[in-house]
């Protein structure tokens, strides 16, 4: 593919064969967000896109718009997830064969969604890179068409209907943040964007972990990096792709980065703020607003909630370290002496300074504790970090001296 072979008519026929199949999503106003940013802000809710995100989209256009011939040999593709759903959910409805291959590491719900489809899913190699390279060797041997997750013009196009969506539905917008790993998401919107209203600024936001496409902008040449260490595994890609590499340098204004830390307060502030979930893909736009990457004053700002489909446990822990970062939750061990109403002395301690204990476990065979104590870990929900020091000082004053361990 070619930079060239993207044109707004590709998009505008997107828009048609995509009409009663991908939701125009929702563009909902954010007063928690605008609040706390300085900008007016609004999200563009693909997480509630049919598969859970935008690549929908993308991969359904692309399958629709294969030979008859094409479709006949089946399709393939690799992907962390959210590809791999379109995919196959794009496969059924065209009554083809659909492989997919994706990393050993993919998370379990997309994994049994991507097969709830009726797709054949192949484990293969630690991220999407390698998962990658193996759909490519399988492709030749079948001769299935290949569907890119981002390097290919119907794909682009697909994706570039949420552009038109914004502009539908905030035809003054300022600026739109985009999350950004391949680049497939970007290119779409910013070549919609710019072709329509090219006073819109248009920011990428990649995870620091995975940051091949925004060394690339920087250095403006391809860079591609060795591994990748981020959660936000949709954009977690080693290597992006030329020709979006090539749409985003004409039209993106900027690319900026958020870390692990700051992808996870980004998604627990959704949940907890808007009751809104997303995964670490999804979430960070709205990071790198909120942590204030970019320079916007007073913009009225569309922030790509790009997907909600977050892994159970991998929310449980986010949820679980956030409390535990403001102070509403906490994690102590200490030493109680090991005789009837020992434990009952600690924790009448604990109920006085009014924490609610959400778990005890008592040991008294630790071999590190002397003969006749007991050590034991608690897990309190406490209001704030003040609270927190207001329960260890009491339980300081009352001979025990407690020690964090989260």
């Amino acid at each position: 593919m070619t930079a060239d072979q993207l044109t707004l008519e590709k998009v505008f026929q997107a828009r048609e064969c995509l009409a009663g199949v991908a939701r125009h999503t929702p563009l909902n106003y954010s007063t928690t967000f605008s609040e706390m940013t300085g900008q007016a802000v609004y999200l563009k809710l693909e997480n509630m896109q049919k598969t859970g995100s935008f690549k929908i989209r993308g991969a359904y256009n692309k399958v629709m718009n294969l030979s008859d011939r094409d479709r006949s040999r089946g399709v393939i593709a690799a992907s962390a997830g959210n590809h791999a759903q379109g995919v196959a959910y794009a496969a059924s409805k065209a009554s083809t064969r659909c492989t997919v291959v994706m990393p050993n590491g993919a998370p379990l719900s997309k994994l049994m969604a991507t097969k709830g489809y009726g797709a054949e899913v192949i484990l293969a190699g630690s991220g999407y890179d390698e998962a990658y390279q193996l759909a490519s060797v399988l492709q030749r041997k079948s001769g299935a068409a290949f569907i890119h997750s981002f390097e290919d013009p119907d794909v682009i196009a697909g994706q570039g209907t949420i552009a038109m969506e914004l502009l539908n539905d905030l035809p003054d917008v300022d600026t739109v943040l985009v999350p950004v790993g391949g680049g497939g998401l970007l290119a779409g919107i910013s070549f919609v964007l710019k072709n329509i209203k090219p006073a819109v600024r248009v920011i990428g936001v990649q995870a620091e972990g995975a940051p091949a496409m925004y060394l690339s902008y920087r250095k403006g040449c391809l860079h591609e990096i060795k591994g990748t260490g981020t959660f936000a595994d949709g954009i977690a890609v080693s290597k992006p792709g030329e020709a979006t590499f090539n749409l985003l340098c004409n039209y993106v204004d900027d690319i900026v980065t958020v870390d692990d830390e700051e992808i996870a307060g980004a998604i627990l502030m959704l949940l907890e703020r808007a009751k809104i979930v997303v995964e670490g893909a999804g979430a960070v736009a709205l990071a790198a607003l909120i942590y204030n990457k970019t320079s916007l004053k007073n913009a009225k700002v569309a922030v790509v909630l790009s997907g909600g489909n977050i892994d159970v446990s991998i929310l449980s822990i986010i949820i679980e370290r956030g409390l535990a970062k403001s102070g509403r939750y906490v994690r102590l061990r200490t030493v109680v002496t090991d005789r009837p109403g020992g434990l009952l002395k600690l924790l009448s301690v604990v109920a006085e300074a009014g924490a609610n204990v959400i778990s005890v476990s008592h040991d008294r065979i630790n071999q590190n504790i002397p003969l006749k104590q007991a050590e034991v870990q608690l897990s309190l929900e406490t209001r704030n970090k003040e609270h927190v020091d207001q329960i260890i000082t009491g339980l300081c004053r009352t001979g025990y001296f407690p020690v964090v361990t989260l």
